[in-house]
């Protein structure tokens, strides 16, 4: 079965002199999934990718680089798995996403234009009942060690006007990851992926307030291994923040998952299989003094509310980032 490793999306906040928080940069990709809905019950789309501060804030000039450990437990009542009907899914995975952006100091169409990747690897373990060929069924259980599938952000650009921001971007996943259709457990799904993606900020320096919230819209292509092709999805995030001082803030991160169209191919063995889900839980941003406004420390936690053909998933991350 396919489990992706894909990148997660990292934002950054800086200080300034004059205020608590100013400035942001929000580096993109995204992990891996929750799923049974797509090939493997995987997608690219990971809830809580769109950042943890600041979604659409436009970022200083120059470089952040990020690296975050991401956990996911999750399990499914049915999904297909390199060609196979699988039946009683369940998976852990541990993934480390090391990942860049490069922001000019030009202004590109009124705005501020980044580029950006991210690299994971990691390990993932799973457990299924699989249906054979001649409908007997057997126990399957694999892990791998290895590399997933890279996230390329070629255009994000940024707009903002006093309290408010814009952002679009476009993020590309390349089939990159280790992948083999004979393993049970794969850390790349072996098919592209294009997620475009708009994010709205409010964020009042005086109060620490913030509000944001992303929305996107992820292509998939065929995996020409399985002969699946995994339908069109959307996703949308919101992030709400409070700084209780210059350094700390508490807030909660959301997601909302819906698969618009159905999957396809000779490979989709359980028709259509289209998936939703939605969850909700807490974040902290945490910007030392030893770092000087440069280093920020974010967590979060996710736990799924709802799941329809996806798994029903806890999701934990802990990034630290670094701008320079």
């Amino acid at each position: 079965m396919p489990i992706i490793a894909t990148p997660l999306i990292t934002p950054v906040i800086r200080r300034s002199a004059k205020s608590a928080v100013a400035g942001t940069l929000l580096l993109a990709t995204l992990a891996m999934p929750p799923a049974r809905a797509a090939e493997g019950g995987f997608s690219f789309y990971l809830p809580g990718t769109a950042g943890d501060i600041a979604l659409a804030q436009t970022p200083e000039p120059g470089w952040l680089v990020a690296n975050t450990v991401f956990v996911q437990r999750g399990d499914v009542g049915a999904a297909v798995l390199q060609g196979r009907v699988n039946l009683g899914v369940d998976f852990d995975m541990a993934l480390d996403i090391v990942s860049a952006t490069y922001t000019f100091g030009q202004v590109v169409l009124g705005g501020r234009y980044t580029i950006g990747a991210a690299f994971p690897f990691g390990y993932a373990e799973l457990g299924a009942t699989i249906t054979g060929p001649l409908g007997g069924t057997f126990s399957a259980e694999g892990d791998t060690f290895d590399i997933g599938d890279v996230a390329l952000v070629p255009v994000q650009l940024n707009w903002s006007f006093g309290n408010y921001s814009l952002k679009i971007s476009e993020t590309v996943y390349a089939p990159t990851g280790g992948y083999d259709v004979d393993k049970v457990v794969n850390l790349g799904l072996n098919r592209w992926g294009f997620d475009t993606a708009a994010a709205a900020t409010y964020f009042n320096l005086e109060s620490g307030t913030e509000v944001s919230v992303a929305a996107g819209f992820l292509i998939n292509t065929e995996n020409n291994e399985t002969d699946y092709r995994t339908g069109n999805e959307v996703h949308v995030d919101v992030t709400v923040n409070q700084f209780l001082s210059e350094t700390f803030a508490l807030g909660l991160r959301g997601y909302y998952y819906k698969q618009v169209t159905g999957d396809s191919g000779s490979g989709a063995r359980l028709g259509d299989f289209k998936g939703e889900s939605y969850g909700i839980g807490p974040g902290f941003v945490w910007i030392p003094e030893f770092g000087a406004g440069k280093l920020t420390v974010i967590g979060k936690w996710i736990h799924d509310l709802d799941a329809t053909r996806r798994f029903e998933s806890d999701y934990a991350t802990i990034t630290a980032a670094w701008s320079f």
